[in-house]
């Protein structure tokens, strides 16, 4: 993203949602999006998604400009949006249609996706018939196999439990270790994104900009019972941003 700024025009004026902000993310790498509610961080990952053009400044992944979705950008959303009269395979092949593969590669990758996210044994399960984690499992898979280059992940666990959620981000974790997409992961919750991520992006109240960029080093595997004095000094610092 280079001199990225988006400004929205309203019955009640314009609003500046996005200032001008400069960012890169390296191919392969896991970032973390954190910031006040209102500061512009879904309005960041729609604009990198292709949902919302930018103002001025513009998008490129991989050298090439972004104006538009594409197939190099998959989106996971906080709602699972699944279609409820298809099945869990029905939902990811169907996704997969504007991709004009034929039916049978369709089929195979939504059952080696629903496989690789712990819902091999529920291919044929309506979205009723899932809980909540299940869903977003689903979410995950029809997003992964469409085969992205950068995985936008919109706060996708925060309507889960706190058990389902944890659960979750190991298994986000797996697949990226797996795969190395790169991900934009956005989150209120600074612990997760601690335990996630390569760098935390904090960014400043509206208008919405990237203020600071924090490596995380501690090694992999991390988790979230086992927080040390690094993970307790970093998550201070962020805390003091957010609230400065």
């Amino acid at each position: 993203m280079r001199d990225l700024e988006v400004v929205f025009e309203g019955l009640k004026g314009v609003t500046r949602a996005l200032a001008e902000t400069t960012v890169t993310f390296e191919a392969g790498s896991f970032n973390a999006l954190v910031g006040p509610t209102g500061c512009g961080k879904s309005t960041f990952l729609n604009v990198i998604a292709g949902f919302v053009p930018p103002t001025s400044g513009s998008v490129e992944v991989d050298g090439v400009p972004t104006v538009k979705p594409g197939p190099d950008r998959g989106v996971v959303f906080q709602q699972y949006a699944l279609m409820p009269w298809l099945t869990a395979r029905g939902n990811v092949e169907f996704a997969l249609k504007r991709f004009g593969l034929p039916r049978d590669e369709r089929r195979r990758r939504a059952v080696a996706h629903l496989e690789r996210v712990g819902l091999g044994h529920a291919t044929s399960h309506y979205p009723a018939e899932l809980s909540g984690g299940m869903q977003q499992r689903v979410g995950l898979a029809r997003t992964l196999a469409g085969e992205p280059k950068v995985l936008l992940m919109d706060e996708p666990f925060g309507a889960l439990d706190a058990q389902t959620r944890l659960t979750m981000q190991q298994l986000l974790l797996d697949l990226w270790e797996a795969n190395k997409v790169t991900v934009v992961f956005v989150t209120h919750d600074v612990d997760e994104a601690l335990v996630l991520a390569d760098a935390v992006h904090i960014m400043a109240a509206r208008p919405g900009r990237i203020i600071r960029v924090i490596d995380v080093h501690t090694p992999r595997p991390r988790s979230v019972e086992d927080f040390g004095d690094e993970h307790i000094r970093l998550r201070k610092e962020i805390l003091h941003q957010l609230r400065h």
